[in-house]
């Protein structure tokens, strides 16, 4: 379950393209949720992060997802 959850999180995949390896999509889904309700991923990052090792931190924005309507504005961009 947890390694479903990392993978959705990696990919940014809607719930049900979840590989079938990693159990049925509605259950990896039902327990992220519960968990996230009872602060449960903030307890696991807080921990986590306790120990980090700081030279090795670093933010890759190279690659943002974007909806597909996000693209752009009635009118196109040349209002911008």
């Amino acid at each position: 379950m947890f390694n479903g959850v990392l993978w959705i999180m990696k990919t940014g995949s809607p719930w049900r393209d979840l590989p079938m390896e990693f159990g049925p999509w509605q259950t990896v889904y039902k327990r992220f949720w519960q968990w996230a309700k009872y602060g449960i991923w903030d307890e696991i990052l807080q921990e986590l992060a306790q120990d980090a090792d700081m030279e090795a931190i670093m933010i890759d924005a190279s690659f943002i997802k974007l909806h597909q309507h996000g693209t752009g504005a009635k009118g196109g961009t040349s209002n911008r």
